[in-house]
């Protein structure tokens, strides 16, 4: 088993073409090549689809090499995630292991930016392969959580609407449950932690995120808390902003 380093330029990136008309998503990707970001892609036995999926979900912002890959593609969406993630730690960064604040922070823009990708493509009104394979899995989730069909078209319809508002709301659900959760000590705090969420108008879509994967890693590899918490700063201000998005952009993606 074995995991080659391969840098962006050298992988063939799936589904660019309707990313490109995704605000930042250029962005994004220069931000992975000016810095030199690789990813590791399997061979051999570790190639196994499954065996990759586990990887991705067990060490997940474990160092600038931590994104493993089938093969010598990659989709447009997971370079999106991946740069989040590094301008998330860029950003971040005091020298010392991040905060679960910081990691928390950075997987909850990377994720809600699924959601922003989303409004943004439906609004252009043609079907991509993005959205024909994420809002089935958004809208089973939102399903599950009792949601009926008109309801489910209601919600997509107000993401379409308003990517950015999407975004900034869906960011912040991500961001201050998974820190709550964080927080509780067995399943019964847990439940009653997750009702205080019930009435958020994304709340259905919480068990779509892999939130078990981030509390845990953060209990795991989270570095003692400090006083003033980057990412309880950067938090504050991109919920007083107009658009969230729009900080990050003037904040975590400087232009060269």
């Amino acid at each position: 088993m074995s995991l080659r380093r391969v840098a962006l330029a050298d992988l063939t990136v799936r589904g660019e073409r309707a990313f490109r008309e995704v605000p930042l998503y250029g962005r994004l990707k220069a931000c992975l090549h000016d810095d030199g970001v690789v990813f590791l892609v399997a061979d051999g036995e570790a190639a196994n689809p499954d065996r990759v999926r586990f990887l991705n979900l067990t060490f997940w912002h474990a160092g600038e090499t931590s994104d493993v890959l089938v093969d010598d593609s990659i989709e447009a969406d997971v370079v999106a995630h991946a740069a989040w993630h590094h301008a998330a730690g860029r950003a971040l960064a005091t020298g010392l292991p991040p905060t679960a604040a910081a990691l928390l922070l950075g997987e909850s823009v990377a994720s809600a930016f699924d959601v922003y990708v989303v409004g943004r493509m439906l609004r252009t009104g043609r079907q991509t392969a993005y959205l024909r394979s994420q809002m089935p899995l958004m809208a089973a989730a939102a399903a599950e959580a009792g949601f009926e069909a008109a309801g489910v078209a209601a919600m997509f319809q107000t993401v379409a609407d308003d990517p950015d508002e999407a975004f900034a709301d869906l960011r912040g659900l991500l961001f201050e449950s998974s820190l709550a959760l964080l927080a509780c000590a067995g399943p019964g705090e847990a439940a009653a932690c997750l009702l205080r969420f019930e009435s958020h108008r994304f709340s259905c879509l919480l068990h779509h995120f892999a939130l078990s994967s981030w509390v845990l890693y953060a209990r795991a590899y989270a570095g003692s808390p400090v006083a003033e918490d980057a990412a309880m700063l950067a938090d504050a201000a991109m919920r007083a902003s107009p658009r969230a998005l729009a900080w990050l952009e003037a904040h975590w993606l400087p232009r060269a």
